[in-house]
């Protein structure tokens, strides 16, 4: 062993040491395990340590350091969920503290290693342990669909709330849901899952995406009332009247980055996430705008829409529809910087008719590089 190794094991069995879950029987094994992967890791996949005990705890620490040395967002998470993974657990919280100081078997070893080095090359650890909750649903995930984010668990809470307010105290027929972009079909299946009254349409430009939606929806035993098409939208825009409509609820996280902003993502979302679903053209409105086109046409006479936006669009959504005379006018904008308080401003918009149909529309302003700003406006359509 040349002199190089040895510092650089010498260097890690010191830092490992220090660290109370480590057992001090075996510090120098690890390390080498450890410099070997390092080594490894160059050359592209990552082999596990040869006859070297492990335990649970050992193996987070070693690799939450080893994606801290490489520069991985949030190293100890991603060792902590990939393991309880491996363990068959959702977080370490769920193993027995007794258990944490158990060896990894050689399976298991195998796996962490396995998962630990996709994690390496800067996948997204929801495709790296191909699953993620949202909500109270556990879906697969695979690259590169979309992964839903947590602020759009917000859109479908409200989503809810709204639906349950209008449901107290009246009897309804089937109500219809339409989801433009469904990705992973989160927003769908969540809102599937909460309102047995609820049927539901879910359509993407991906084929990815498509067959996606439709596994989780079979895995979840909700395939019976979700219909899921691959359609665009803006291509298919013909398609989607005559197939999708008329439906009570439309809702959407729609591709509504700047283009310009898309240099400035994190690299696993760059490398790896689908950039249809994210870019929304020079102004992110290019998707908005058609789903705003269309939503006259889409929607049942008390319908509503439920779109998630970025904090710039709602000046650009009210010159649009002031604009193009689309039918929507423009009523309500509610900000909540903090999400405990709300400031609320008001514009109005009247579809040319002297019937008026209520389309509420909350407009959920968040930014990937940023998470800070919710924006949930109300829209009124004749």
């Amino acid at each position: 062993m040349n002199s190089i190794v040895k510092r650089v094991i010498h260097r890690i069995r010191r830092s490992v040491s220090s660290q109370q879950c480590f057992s001090p029987s075996r510090p120098l094994q690890s390390a080498e395990a450890l410099f070997t992967l390092s080594c490894r890791a160059a050359g592209g996949a990552v082999g596990p340590p040869v006859d070297c005990s492990v335990t649970v705890e050992q193996a987070v620490s070693l690799w939450a350091r080893h994606f801290q040395q490489h520069g991985i967002s949030e190293p100890l998470l991603s060792s902590q969920y990939i393991i309880a993974h491996v363990l068959g657990k959702k977080t370490l919280n769920c193993v027995e503290r007794s258990h944490l100081r158990d060896s990894l078997t050689d399976q298991q070893r195998e796996n962490v290693w396995k998962l630990c080095t996709k994690r390496l090359t800067r996948m997204p650890l929801q495709y790296v342990i191909e699953e993620w909750d949202f909500r109270d649903l556990t879906l697969k995930m695979r690259p590169p669909v979309f992964i839903p984010r947590p602020e759009t668990e917000e859109l479908v809470s409200l989503v809810l709330e709204d639906l349950q307010t209008e449901l107290r105290g009246r009897t309804w027929p089937a109500l219809r849901c339409l989801e433009v972009g469904c990705g992973t079909g989160a927003i769908s299946l969540s809102l599937l899952h909460s309102v047995p009254q609820l049927k539901a349409i879910a359509l993407d430009q991906s084929k990815e995406a498509v067959f996606l939606t439709k596994e989780n929806a079979s895995r979840l035993g909700l395939q019976g009332r979700l219909e899921v098409h691959h359609l665009d939208i803006i291509k298919d825009a013909d398609l989607v009247v005559r197939d999708c409509s008329a439906v009570d609820v439309l809702v959407s996280n729609p591709p509504y980055l700047f283009t310009e902003d898309m240099e400035s993502l994190q690299e696993e979302i760059i490398r790896f996430e689908d950039h249809l679903a994210l870019d929304g053209g020079s102004d992110g409105m290019r998707v908005i705008s058609q789903i705003l086109t269309l939503a006259p046409k889409l929607l049942t006479k008390d319908g509503r829409v439920y779109l998630e936006v970025d904090p710039r669009h709602p000046a650009l959504l009210k010159h649009l529809v002031e604009q193009r005379k689309l039918g929507l006018q423009y009523l309500e904008t509610r900000y909540d910087f903090t999400k405990s308080h709300k400031n609320i401003s008001e514009a109005t918009i009247l579809h040319p008719t002297e019937k008026m149909t209520r389309l509420k529309s909350m407009l959920l302003c968040h930014s990937l590089s940023q998470n800070t700003f919710f924006v949930f406006p109300e829209l009124y359509v004749g």
